[in-house]
C-alpha cells in the first residue's frame, strides 16, 4: 500500500551549489548527504514537513542522472512514495499494468529499498516506490 509522498527527486549538475540554493529557500541545511557508488550519484536530502527533497548530482557519466541531465535541463527527476511491503506493492502494480525498471527491490540512498516505475507507464513522470530498510 502507498502510505505518503516520500520525496521529490531534483537532477542537478552542481550538488554544492544546489545545495547552498535551498538551504536559503528552506532556511537549513540538509540533514543527509550520501554517495550510492552502485547508481553513480551523489545526494543530499532536506526535510520539508512530511516529504523530503533529494538532489542528485551525476558522479559518472554512464549514470541514470547524467544520461537525464544530457537531455533535459536541471529539475524533476522523480517522485517517491514511500510504501509498507515494497514486494506487495510491486507485484500490485505490475498486476495493474505498470512497466516497472526493476524486477527485484535495490538498495537505494537514505536507507531505503528502491524500485522505480517508467515514465511512459505514469503520465510521462518516473515514479519511485521506497521502503525503510
Amino acid at each position: 500500500m502507498i502510505l505518503r509522498l516520500e520525496h521529490i527527486g531534483i537532477a542537478v549538475k552542481d550538488l554544492a551549489a544546489s545545495n547552498e540554493l535551498f538551504e536559503k529557500l528552506l532556511g537549513e541545511q540538509p540533514y543527509k548527504e550520501e554517495e550510492v557508488a552502485s547508481e553513480f550519484v551523489k545526494t543530499s536530502f532536506f526535510q520539508t514537513g512530511e516529504a523530503k527533497i533529494e538532489l542528485l548530482e551525476a558522479t559518472h557519466p554512464d549514470s541514470a542522472i547524467a544520461k537525464f541531465l544530457e537531455k533535459k535541463p536541471e529539475g524533476l527527476h522523480h517522485i517517491a512514495f514511500e510504501v509498507d511491503d515494497i514486494h506487495a506493492e510491486m507485484e500490485r502494480l505490475r498486476t495493474e499494468g505498470f512497466q516497472l525498471l526493476n524486477t527485484e527491490p535495490k538498495k537505494g540512498a537514505d536507507n531505503k529499498l528502491v524500485c522505480f516505475i517508467h515514465p511512459k507507464s505514469a503520465n510521462g513522470v518516473l515514479l519511485e516506490l521506497c521502503q525503510s530498510i
